[in-house]
């Protein structure tokens, strides 16, 4: 490997060919301040536009200063990241955007997580001395993400998540010169547009440009109105994240602090989304059993591979991607609406209570989730399954106003019914989980024998695209996972040109899965953060008693008592969906 050897700031420092300057600094600990460039570790994609140019630096005999992000390291090159003439520059230039900023930074959605606001407090902006005109832009509201465009700094790192890593192409640069800014085309509604909501671009975005759609309000509201009963689920990723916003070291599971802290704020009922990712495997898996019965008596218009349904972010992108396909996915509710429906039937009959008088919360790592509440098949008489969706950031704001000391909280259960899981549901959180979780049931339905060994590790991992091939006793069952919509994409092309040899796929809308949700606390596509995440995911499904769906004593007395039978007449009606042509519907 050729390198170049050079000095950054008085020490020396040796690079491979091609090395940035920004890259070479790291290198050697020297920490190069800027906003627009950022690498996204989780999916090697890299936002680097060399637009804010924030991150300049001296070279000796250049005459202009350089942006480090863009200006590759040459052979004995003097590098001064921290000059007289580099921090005045540095400073005008953010003054200059800063010119041209809201300065509503008590009540906006990112204060606390700016990035704008953390380089103005690094370079010890106190005053802004250009004065002039500024941009309005019209405010976008859609169910899950609030587009306030007044505050984007040009960075495009939507734009290469929404572009490079989600392949959704929502989002671009638009207009020129002063009146430029990153939108959906002709400046439509996100809600008018191909968006997912899958809030990758919220995820990225420095500023409070991006954020999610706030129901917190809405929740309080519901718990101080006496003619209503609150119930909350929490969905399995959101226990391994939420530590992070208390200062715990990601990966730090705190299901029980996070039990106890609903409690404290006024929650009716806590229960767990796990119960209804329990009783997804139980309806996915009967369908999976159901296709492959039929593929192998020789019924060739089966539909192989089944998708998996649980993720709304790659539902969304489905039916506007690959209308032709509609028949592919299974039909299972995602586990949010599955517990929204049985929430709002069976336990509102065991409370004596209409459904109406019910409020069902989910606490979601996803973004997506605030849109398919809104969704018209998911209501009953306009009244929905879900009333309303927050963010794992949301709740974390919801207990900090509460004053409540999240750290010394003692662990709590969640209630019952609804409140047991196996393991096998704690793993929907992370990429390969959902179909992990679906073959420890499938195998044994299917051989009628116990599993050997329900850890399948060769479905784990975080590559875009995996691949496995199950034994059940004699059957090989090809296994397809992607997470990421881009890699998603790459899959289901293969599957619509005939090239798929899969039986069944699981796909996952965020990179990493739901551990990498939009909703979750931002990690900048920190890869080493994400498999904190994960492997808090599988130590809680080890902790578990009882690891298969199938064992769930509590979703065995639902079917018993209530639904019958998995896929049967009355989980058809309470748990099953259908898909949409979006692509041909005209907006409204």
């Amino acid at each position: 490997m050729e390198t170049v050897q050079l000095t950054i700031d008085n020490k020396k420092v040796e690079v491979a060919k091609g090395t940035t300057i920004l890259e070479a600094a790291k290198t050697i600990g020297v920490d190069i301040p800027t906003l627009c460039h950022m690498k996204l570790e989780d999916t090697n994609f890299e936002n680097n536009p060399g637009g804010c140019r924030v991150c300049v630096v001296e070279v000796a005999g250049r005459r202009n200063l350089a942006p480090a992000c863009k200006s590759e390291c040459t052979p004995n090159m003097e590098v001064n990241t921290h000059s007289v003439r580099v921090v005045n520059a540095r400073r005008t230039v953010m003054e200059l955007i800063l010119s041209d900023h809201p300065s509503d930074c008590l009540v906006c959605a990112k204060a606390g997580n700016c990035d704008l606001q953390d380089m103005a407090q690094t370079l010890g902006i106190r005053q802004i001395p250009f004065q002039g005109e500024k941009n309005e832009y019209k405010s976008d509201e859609s169910p899950a993400i609030i587009r306030e465009m007044e505050k984007c700094i040009m960075c495009r790192r939507c734009e290469t998540a929404c572009n490079k890593v989600q392949t959704v192409g929502v989002l671009s640069a638009i207009n020129r010169g002063f009146e430029s800014v990153v939108a959906p085309a002709f400046e439509m509604d996100l809600d008018h547009s191909n968006c997912t909501f899958c809030g990758q671009c919220v995820a990225v975005c420095p500023t409070g440009a991006l954020t999610e759609r706030d129901h917190s309000r809405e929740v309080l509201d519901a718990i101080v109105d006496p003619t209503k009963t609150v119930i909350v689920n929490t969905a399995p990723a959101v226990r391994a994240a939420l530590g992070e916003e208390f200062g715990m070291e990601a990966g730090t599971r705190v299901t029980g602090k996070m039990v106890s802290a609903l409690r404290k704020i006024g929650f009716d009922y806590v229960f767990d989304t796990d119960f209804a990712a329990d009783l997804t495997i139980m309806e996915e898996g009967t369908e999976l059993l159901g296709r492959l019965s039929k593929h192998l008596a020789g019924d060739k218009d089966v539909k192989l591979p089944i998708l998996t349904s649980c993720c709304p972010g790659w539902v969304n992108f489905f039916e506007y991607n690959f209308p032709d396909m509609l028949d592919v996915p299974s039909t299972a509710k995602s586990p949010q609406q599955m517990f929204g429906a049985i929430a709002k039937s069976y336990f509102a009959e065991k409370l004596g209570k209409k459904r109406e008088d019910l409020v069902v919360v989910s606490v979601m790592p996803c973004l997506a989730k605030k849109y398919e509440c809104s969704r018209d098949e998911f209501k009953t008489d306009g009244n929905p399954e879900v009333d309303l969706s927050i963010s794992t950031r949301e709740l974390a704001q919801m207990i900090k106003n509460y004053n409540i000391n999240f750290n010394q909280l003692e662990d709590e259960d969640f209630d019952q019914p609804l409140g047991e899981s196996t393991g096998a549901s704690v793993i929907f959180g992370t990429t390969g989980g959902v179909i992990e979780a679906a073959v420890r049931t499938a195998y044994e339905v299917h051989t009628k024998k116990e599993c050997p060994s329900v850890d399948f590790k060769e479905l784990r991992g975080m590559e875009g695209i995996r691949s496995a091939t199950i034994d059940f006793d004699g059957l090989p069952i090809n296994i397809g996972i992607a997470h990421g919509l881009g890699n998603a994409r790459k899959l289901l092309e293969d599957v619509r040109a005939g090239k798929s040899n899969f039986h069944a796929i699981e796909i996952m809308a965020c990179p990493g899965g739901c551990i990498g949700g939009g909703g979750q606390p931002y990690h900048h596509g920190k890869v080493e953060t994400l498999k904190a995440r994960q492997k808090a995911i599988y130590s809680e499904d080890e902790s578990k008693t009882l690891r298969k769906s199938h064992e769930n004593p509590f979703v065995q007395k639902l079917y018993e008592e209530f639904l019958g039978e998995p896929c049967g007449h009355k989980s058809h009606e309470l748990l099953h969906t259908h898909y949409y042509d979006k692509k041909n519907v005209d907006k409204k």
